[in-house]
């Protein structure tokens, strides 16, 4: 997976005031009048990561744990506290980072999570004259020979860029099509500033990368680089454009999703022109409510949106915060749904390769299935397990969990007594520290994205059930993929006959050089045992290969019955040779 767009490098060398180190591109620290920033990131880093070191470390260690449970909340609380004064003070990248803890819901305390969702629309707003300059610079013509008229009131003060609504000159309106647009400036100076930030970031991952607890799972620098190449690219308007009009190409049709369209002729680099599709913001319950939709029936609807760029599409939005998906009424015949889902802001966009879209298909039909091993196999196959590592227990664990938790929902999950929590954790951490465990390079987006779609979901409705949206979704990538199924079952078959077919040769090979004493023995039986295993051999293959007609029977069976009846008829023969073949040479 990686984002789309340019490398770190190609931004970076648009700033060409940035020093550079060894390698091309990559600021090695901050510029000289961003130092009081970079200084008071990595003052606020280096305590906090302290102080988590005492706390859950430390202190458990010398048999304080109670102590350190007592206290959890109230530190994280204080830490949140902290966040948001550093956050809302210096802008930039630490909204960022804000507003994806603030999606948490389904992980995080609501008191953590309410303390930082104000990160999501409340950013301090740069002064309108600041704004005109630049996109009247950037645009090379005076903002009121494009648009008959401005607000001056920002619509939205995103950490990174400013938006406006604006009406455009007749002339463009007539052009376009539009009327209504909104004209995104971005921050004047947010090159630097986030040079500074990402060089923060950087140094406090070259911190994480010492500690094994975390160098183990994850290697932070380079979660580090794309999460700068990311940032660089959300600065870069002319990517965010492009984008869009490839997220609305992917949804092409789909009554459930609408894309703004952009105004290419007023859209440069750092500024962006867009039809305005302002409407009820996705969290708002109440205004859902009065335009008569229900927030649960929204929920489900935005899940499958996206699973469906996710495990289907390949090309997804990596920062669906509530900020940047509207809920907009349609007129609608009975019967048919009358909103659909508009999302904005495509500057963060991810695209998943097919290798690890199959990786994430086969983890969620293995979720929806609560099938424990098929769970392990998917998250192996995605490398966050690495090859090596002995699975048994961890499968057993994945059973014992889908069958005490799976299918709850999160409202049901946070009325679980917290001691059978912590006892099931207990039973399994072990467990779970000595696996090798490790978050892939390139997975960051990802995980944003699926972790700020559980929180908004969770936020539109406390009982939102995710399996009720991953099961029949699971069911019907099963069904669309029903062809690679068999496909893969026969080659499957193929490969066991062959071995069949090869076996008794090589084995009578083996004989002939025992025979002739080229293999060096002392058993006097080993040619009754190789006979035995030839036999043996032939029972195993043959009951594969009973499975594989059997499943692959099963299977086409839903949609040609004819086809499907025929495998599983011809699955009696290797069965039957199976069962009696073992009684000859007796």
């Amino acid at each position: 997976m990686s984002s789309t767009g340019g490398t770190p490098s190609d931004s970076a060398s648009r700033f060409g005031e940035l020093p550079t180190s060894g390698r091309a591109g990559v600021p090695a620290g901050p510029p000289a009048h961003g130092r009081a920033r970079y200084r008071r990131i990595l003052r606020f880093a280096s305590w906090h990561l302290a102080a988590a070191w005492w706390f859950e470390i430390v202190l458990p260690r010398f048999g304080l744990i109670k102590l350190t449970e007592r206290t959890r909340t109230r530190r994280m609380q204080k830490f949140a506290r902290r966040f948001h004064v550093l956050a809302v003070d210096l802008g930039g990248l630490m909204i960022k980072v804000g507003q994806f803890m603030s999606s948490r819901l389904d992980v995080l305390p609501p008191e953590i999570t309410k303390e930082l969702e104000g990160l999501q629309d409340e950013v301090p707003p740069v002064a309108f004259p600041r704004i005109r300059a630049l996109a009247e610079s950037e645009l090379r013509v005076s903002l009121s020979q494009v648009f008959a008229g401005i607000d001056e009131r920002p619509v939205a003060a995103a950490s990174l860029g400013q938006a406006h609504r604006a009406l455009l000159a007749p002339a463009l309106a007539a052009d376009t099509g539009l009327d209504a647009v909104v004209l995104k400036v971005q921050r004047p100076g947010i090159d630097e500033i986030v040079t500074v930030d990402l060089a923060a970031l950087r140094k406090v991952g070259g911190w994480l990368r010492r500690v094994r607890l975390v160098s183990d799972r994850v290697d932070m620098p380079a979660l580090v680089e794309e999460f700068a190449a990311t940032s660089l690219e959300e600065i870069d308007y002319l990517h965010e454009a492009a984008s869009s009009e490839r997220f609305a190409a992917d949804f092409a049709g789909d009554d459930r999703v609408s894309v703004p369209a952009v105004v290419w002729e007023r859209t440069t680099q750092r500024v962006l022109t867009l039809e305005d599709v302002t409407a009820i913001k996705i969290t708002d319950a109440d205004a859902l409510r009065a335009a008569g939709i229900d927030p649960v029936d929204v929920a489900p609807v935005f899940a499958a949106v996206m699973f469906d760029q996710l495990f289907t599409n390949g090309f997804f939005h990596a920062d669906p915060h509530p900020g940047n998906i509207f809920v907009t009424p349609v007129d609608a015949a009975p019967g048919e749904r009358p909103w659909k889902l508009t999302f904005i802001d495509f500057g963060m966009m991810g695209e998943v390769p097919p290798t690890t879209r199959r990786g994430l298909r086969k983890l969620l039909i293995a979720a929806a299935s609560r099938d424990g091993k098929g769970l392990v196999d998917a998250i192996r196959d995605l490398g966050v397990l690495l090859p090596s590592a002995d699975t048994t227990e961890l499968e057993r664990a994945m059973t014992a969990l889908f069958g005490r938790f799976g299918g709850m929902g999160f409202a049901e999950l946070r009325d679980v007594d917290p001691k059978e929590f912590r006892d099931f954790g207990n039973q399994f951490s072990e467990v779970i520290r000595t696996l090798p465990f490790q978050l892939p390079e390139n997975f960051l987006l990802i995980i944003r994205a699926i972790s700020l779609t559980s929180g908004v979901c969770s936020a539109l409705d406390p009982e939102f059930n995710l399996w009720d949206s991953v099961e029949p979704y699971a069911a019907q990538l099963l069904r669309d993929e029903r062809g690679n199924v068999v496909q893969d079952l026969g080659r499957e078959a193929l490969d066991i006959a062959t071995v069949a077919v090869r076996l008794p040769k090589r084995l009578d090979a083996v004989i002939t050089r025992v025979e002739a004493g080229t293999v060096a023995t002392t058993n006097p039986r080993l040619e009754q045992r190789i006979a035995r295993l030839d036999r043996t051999t032939g029972r195993v293959v043959s009951a594969v290969l009973f499975a594989a007609l059997l499943v692959a029977g099963a299977v086409l069976r839903a949609d040609d019955a004819v086809l499907g009846t025929v495998f599983m008829v011809v699955s009696v023969v290797p069965l039957l040779y199976a069962l009696f073949s073992g009684r000859r040479g007796r």
